[in-house]
């Protein structure tokens, strides 16, 4: 008997089908062991030497592995065909022989990339050794991703800083907190476009101005209304006649999207199915056990020629032979790492007859297959027409253009996103001639504004982290997860990631003390790096020393870093974000505000305590309220945030300390406003006059103190009463009873006990 070791208990069901008698097929449950969770396990000062422990709960299955064994003749490790799976392999072998179980019998490597019969008999006919290199490649990993947690968490966990600082996830959550600065500093710019109405031969089209009095027209060149006066006031009223002076016909092609990486399947699972990286990669993992797809864990792009012939004989079948392309397309990969770069995600058949799925399972799925067939399928073919239209006057130039898609395609089959404008329909234009009348039946202008860079999801956050080099086919749904888990990020309604307070402290603090950690060209050649282990390009060991020694010296000089020394470098990171009215006066004693650490996380505290004990919560459940934001719909409407653009640059904002009017230079509060209520010339009044101060009214004294109590109706943070330098907001003027019950109260300390102050 042969017995054979998997990574889960499912694939192992699959394969011992395929294999029958003579063969036992078990399970490892994923890695069975890791480093020993404590200080010292991995020694750099003696060549990284690593201590490790069975993992809690694997014991079980190293015992079983071990009793199955004493009945086999041989051991074929078939754990998953990446780094992380050469890693099980090792370990796995390692505590066999440490164990004395092998007793000289035969040990094989076997790896497959679908979980088909063929696929796992070939694997079995061609085993090897385990890879020296892809193991060497996981222990750098393994070590210095322990370094760091073991070197910064601790520093963390003193200040009250975070729980934990990953090598990477450092990076992504630093990305989502600069695309967050970004959006806080963004200053809207107010642009118009002139659109026409035309009608030609009885049809009725569209075209916008791209020539006025001899200049060309670009996005921006329109600059605010009294710009587009004047280009009304010259070409004049509709119903006007203007004149066809060019017409440009073209065809135009394109290509289908090359099949699934593991990047590439996560963006278009969350664009078109909403399913998050963790999400889709759980699913595909399901798909994989079943036989039904390739290895999931990829950054190849290309098809093997069995699978390549398969498509295209299906394609003729039931497409016909224009969808078939004279020759396979090919698609180029970008991976740097050939021993992991092994097949695109693709169906493992191609019969026709589709596998009985339900769910998420049955969606992931068919997406695949979609993309897979249209991979090898011919481009799409489109007719394109424009056409340069004078007005009569020879004043303006409008232009307008029509696409007719003549041949499906790929596009039979599969668009790449949802929301392709192909999807939803052509644009067309009536049959013009150069010299055709054409009549101006009405002048479209419309306001913009330019908008803020979009909020990552995490289909463009694994995007952008592949564009930069960091992380790997294995790596993105983990980091996805993580930086939620620990509370770093948040995701609205339409899955956009915010930052949390958590977030903003952590990325300040790494950024000033551990500047290469959060470094994207660093994280990024430490990538690459490991990719040089993998391919036997460089030593383990010098790898190790390359990377650890500039980082244990950022951890050394951080450790007697002062914490208030440490809080004022993180206010100033972070104050732009805190105060983005410029109001960081305390409400109660006029001190400074800024960020405090504790137990319970960041909060925004009075420089003056503890003789003033004002706090203010850092609330991240408000995740889309952010000043600045907005990148969804027209700034010029509100938005969900209640952000309004008021428009010549005058924007309505809702701030940390409630809203206020900005021109991109001053910001001015506007607590007696809302989005209902606010208007551009009340808000320009606001800015040039500032916050008008109505004269106080006396409500009458107060018993206890003998102090009168007034009532202000305009304050810097809204309506307030205030007695015996005692400050309460409130939402209107109340009567002496209310006020004299607020206040009172208001004297009360968190412990219940009265104030001693008089």
């Amino acid at each position: 008997m042969n017995l054979l070791i998997v990574e889960s208990p499912s694939k192992a069901k699959t394969i011992e089908k395929y294999l029958g008698a003579g063969w036992r097929v078990v399970a490892s449950v994923g890695h069975v062991r890791d480093l020993v969770p404590e200080n010292g396990s991995v020694d750099p000062d003696n060549d990284f030497a690593m201590r490790w422990q069975i993992m809690p709960g694997k014991e079980k299955q190293i015992n079983l592995i071990i009793n199955e064994l004493k009945k086999a003749d041989a051991v074929y490790l078939a754990s998953d065909p990446d780094r992380e799976g050469e890693a099980i392999a090792w370990h796995i072998l390692d505590i066999l022989r440490a164990r004395n179980a092998l007793g000289g019998k035969k040990v094989y490597r076997v790896a497959f990339h679908e979980i088909t019969k063929h696929a796992v008999l070939d694997a079995i006919e061609n085993p090897r050794e385990i890879d020296k290199d892809l193991v060497d490649a996981y222990l750098v990993r393994r070590a210095l991703d322990y370094l760091i947690g073991f070197g910064i968490s601790p520093l963390l966990w003193r200040r009250n800083l975070g729980r934990s600082a990953g090598r990477v996830q450092s990076v992504a959550v630093k990305l989502v907190v600069d695309r967050e600065r970004e959006i806080e500093s963004f200053k809207p710019q107010e642009y118009w476009s002139v659109g026409a109405r035309c009608n030609a031969h009885g049809c009725d089209f569209d075209a916008q101005l791209s020539n006025f009095d001899g200049k060309k027209i670009e996005k921006m060149t329109i600059e605010n209304g009294v710009y587009v006066h004047e280009i009304q006031e010259k070409i004049g009223q509709p119903e006007l006649r203007a004149n066809v002076i060019s017409v440009d016909k073209k065809k135009t092609s394109r290509r289908a999207a090359a099949p699934f990486t593991t990047s590439t399947l996560q963006q278009e699972a969350s664009r078109k199915l909403y399913f998050s990286s963790k999400r889709t990669m759980s699913c595909a993992q399901k798909l994989y056990e079943q036989g039904l797809i390739t290895y999931m864990r990829t950054d190849a792009t290309n098809l093997s020629a069995d699978a390549v012939a398969e498509i295209r004989a299906y394609i003729g079948k039931n497409y016909g032979d224009a969808f078939v392309p004279k020759t396979p397309n090919v698609y180029v990969t970008k991976s740097k790492n050939a021993q992991e770069a092994h097949e695109a995600i693709r169906p493992t058949h191609f019969d026709g007859n589709m596998p009985k799925l339900s769910g998420d399972e049955e969606k992931l799925y068919n997406l695949i297959w979609k993309r897979t067939i249209a991979c090898q399928m011919t481009n799409a073919e489109f007719d394109s027409v424009s056409a340069d239209i004078k007005t009569e006057n020879n004043v303006a130039v409008f232009h307008a253009v029509g696409t007719t898609r003549t041949f499906d395609g790929f596009m039979r089959v599969y668009t790449e996103d949802k929301d392709d404008s192909e999807e939803k329909g052509e644009t067309k234009l009536p049959v013009l001639s150069v010299g055709d009348d054409v009549i101006i039946t009405e002048i479209l202008p419309e306001q913009h504004f330019t908008q803020p860079p979009a909020r990552y999801t995490e289909a463009s956050l694994v995007k952008k982290l592949e564009e930069l080099g960091i992380g790997r086919p294995s790596t993105y749904a983990t980091i996805m997860s993580t930086i939620v888990d620990r509370k770093y990020v948040v995701q609205d309604k339409q899955r956009r990631f915010h930052p949390t307070p958590g977030g903003w402290v952590i990325s300040a603090y790494l950024s000033k003390y551990f500047h290469d950690l959060v470094d994207v060209n660093f994280t990024a050649k430490t990538e690459d790096t490991l990719d040089d282990v993998s391919n036997g390009k460089r030593d383990k060991l010098d790898a190790l020393r390359a990377f650890w020694g500039p980082t244990h010296q950022m951890i050394d000089g951080a450790r007697d870093i002062k914490t208030t020394e440490i809080i004022d470098a993180i206010n100033e990171i972070m104050r732009p974000h805190l105060f983005a009215d410029g109001n960081d006066k305390c409400p109660k004693c006029g001190g400074k505000l800024g960020i405090k650490l504790s137990r319970y996380g960041a909060f925004i505290g009075c420089e003056n305590y503890p003789q003033c004990n004002y706090t203010q919560k850092l609330d991240s459940d408000d995740a889309g309220t952010t000043p600045g934001t907005g990148d969804d719909a027209n700034t010029s409407q509100k938005n969900t945030s209640g952000n309004i653009d008021l428009g010549d640059g005058i924007s309505f904002r809702i701030g940390r300390f409630g809203p206020y009017v900005t021109n991109g230079t001053k910001n001015v509060p506007a607590k007696q406003y809302n989005a209902d209520t606010i208007t551009l010339d009340i808000a320009r009044d606001l800015l040039e006059n500032g916050v008008k101060k109505a004269e106080p009214i006396n409500l009458g004294d107060n018993p206890e103190t003998g102090k009168p109590i007034f009532f202000y109706p305009t304050g810097r943070y809204g309506a307030y009463i205030s007695s015996n330098r005692v400050n309460v907001s409130v939402k209107e003027q109340p009567d002496l009873d209310t006020a004299i019950s607020l206040i009172n109260n208001k004297k009360s300390n968190p412990r219940g006990r009265k104030s001693t102050r008089k």
